[in-house]
C-alpha cells in the first residue's frame, strides 16, 4: 500500500452558543465500516447530544447495487454522514462523524477525513472483508485507526489478534472487541483511539523535528 502524508490533528472548537463548562480542545473523529456495521448505532450510543443521522429507507433500487447479505434486518442507510459528540474528560470532547458505507458515497470521505485525528474501523467477523476498504484508505492516508469489532449475537468469536492477521494491519494497529450498542463500550473504542492516535502523531512530529535543518 503506497502512504500519502495527510494533515490530521485535532481542532479547537469555539462555538458561540456554548457556556463556560464547553470543551476547550475538540477532535475530530471518523467513525466508517462496510455497510451495516454498527457506524449509526455507535454514534449514537455514545453522543451526548441528539446525534444527527441522514438515513434513508432502502429502496429495490438500492438493493441492486447495495450488498445486503448477512444484514438482511436492514432497512435505512446513511446517505451522507452521522454526527455526535462527546465528552472524555473535561476540557476535551471529540466530534463523530460516521461514514456511509455503501462504495456510490465514497465521494463524501475525503470531505469528511479533512483535519480528523483518526478513525475507527468497526468491523463484523461475519463479512470481515467489508471492512478492507477503510481500512486500505485510512493506511493509505496514515491515518492511525483502531478496528473495532462488533460482536454481534450470531457472529463467530474470534481474538483480537486473529482478526489483525485477518485484515493483514500494519504492526501496531489496535483491535478491540466492542458493542457498538452500549455506551461505555463505544466510549473504550475511542479513548483507545485517541491514546494510539495521540502517540503516532507525537512520534511524527519528533521525527520531523530530527529530519530538520541542522538535525545529526
Amino acid at each position: 500500500m503506497g502512504r500519502h502524508d495527510v494533515a490530521a490533528g485535532p481542532e479547537t472548537a469555539a462555538g458561540a452558543d456554548e457556556g463556560p463548562e464547553a470543551a476547550a480542545l475538540a477532535l475530530k473523529i471518523l467513525v466508517a465500516g462496510g455497510f451495516g456495521v454498527g457506524k449509526t448505532t455507535m454514534v449514537g450510543a455514545v453522543s451526548e447530544i441528539r446525534p444527527l443521522r441522514t438515513e434513508e429507507r432502502l429502496s429495490e433500487a438500492g438493493g441492486l447495487v447495495d450488498d445486503t447479505g448477512g444484514v438482511e434486518r436492514k432497512t435505512t442507510t446513511t446517505v451522507a454522514m452521522d454526527f455526535g459528540r462527546i465528552t472524555i474528560r473535561s476540557g476535551l470532547s471529540l466530534y463523530l462523524f460516521g461514514t456511509p458505507g455503501q462504495d456510490r458515497f465514497w465521494f463524501l470521505w475525503d470531505e469528511l477525513a479533512q483535519g480528523v485525528l483518526g478513525a475507527v474501523v468497526l468491523a463484523d467477523t461475519r463479512r470481515l472483508q467489508d471492512c478492507f476498504p477503510a481500512v486500505d484508505y485510512f493506511e493509505h492516508r496514515r491515518i492511525p485507526f483502531v478496528v473495532a469489532v462488533n460482536c454481534f449475537s450470531d457472529s463467530g468469536r474470534y481474538t483480537a489478534d486473529e482478526v489483525a492477521r485477518a485484515l493483514d494491519l500494519e504492526r501496531g494497529t489496535p483491535v478491540v472487541l466492542c458493542d457498538a450498542r452500549d455506551r461505555d463500550s463505544g466510549k473504550e473504542v475511542l479513548i483507545r483511539l485517541v491514546e494510539y492516535a495521540g502517540r503516532v502523531h507525537t512520534a511524527r512530529l519528533l521525527e520531523a523535528v530530527g529530519a530538520g535543518p541542522g538535525a545529526g
